[in-house]
């Protein structure tokens, strides 16, 4: 086993608690999926945001989840580049994994995925 990132985005229409919340809740809801995980494979979540969403931690949406209660999770802001996509929610979930880096798939949702065309398959 070896400990891969799997990276995913997505992004919300307005800085309000509750819609960060969800969004972040889909987001690693459809990572774990797409990746056939369990709370058990992940070893950390990095959390970031845009520093125009400040309504709520989005680490508050994984620990309402089921079996996310030991997962280490942590909070940041991105960097204030201009011009960057707003409202926008990224996670970079580290797995202890059998599988090779092609076969991750990484996520991305909404808006967020002209961030990353290339691996963006919804």
């Amino acid at each position: 086993m070896v400990s891969r990132g799997i990276r995913g985005a997505t992004t919300v229409e307005h800085n309000e608690e509750q819609e960060i919340l969800s969004a972040t809740a889909e987001l690693l809801s459809t990572i774990v999926a797409d990746n056939g995980l369990s709370p058990e494979d992940i070893a950390y979540v990095y959390i970031t945001v845009t520093t125009d969403l400040d309504a709520t931690f989005p680490a508050r949406a994984i620990r309402g989840m089921d079996g996310w209660d030991l997962v280490p999770l942590m909070c940041g802001l991105e960097i204030p580049v201009k011009g960057a996509l707003p409202r926008c929610i990224r996670l970079l979930v580290t797995v202890n994994t059998t599988k090779s880096q092609k076969e991750i798939n990484h996520v991305y949702l909404n808006e967020a995925r002209a961030l990353r065309p290339d691996l963006a398959k919804r």
